[in-house]
């Protein structure tokens, strides 16, 4: 079952742009794990706020790329420029309007 995982990560103030920059780098590791979408955000009234959206063919899937080494450096990599404060939901998809 598609499972989508969606969140906030809050910003050492300022690095906003810089932490878009590291998570919008081209990752075909994530495709080969599973990961159907990953898609980055930000909205000017939470400017200090990066928001998430990550499609993949199921949970166990998500769960396990996080263990993969690749993406443990990129978590690594994106630490320093986190607040530490984090939110957001996950969910199983159950259907779409726009696909059958």
């Amino acid at each position: 079952m598609t499972y989508i995982n969606v969140g906030t990560l809050g910003v050492v103030p300022g690095q906003r742009d810089a932490l878009i920059a590291h998570l919008t780098q081209r990752s075909d590791v994530l495709t080969d794990l599973g990961c159907l979408a990953y898609e980055v955000g930000s909205n000017e009234q939470e400017p200090d706020t990066v928001f998430v959206m990550e499609m993949w063919v199921s949970a166990e899937a998500h769960q396990a790329s996080l263990a993969r080494p690749e993406v443990q450096a990129a978590i690594a990599a994106a630490r320093p420029l986190l607040s530490g404060v984090f939110g957001g939901f996950r969910f199983d998809v159950s259907g779409s309007p726009l696909r059958d």
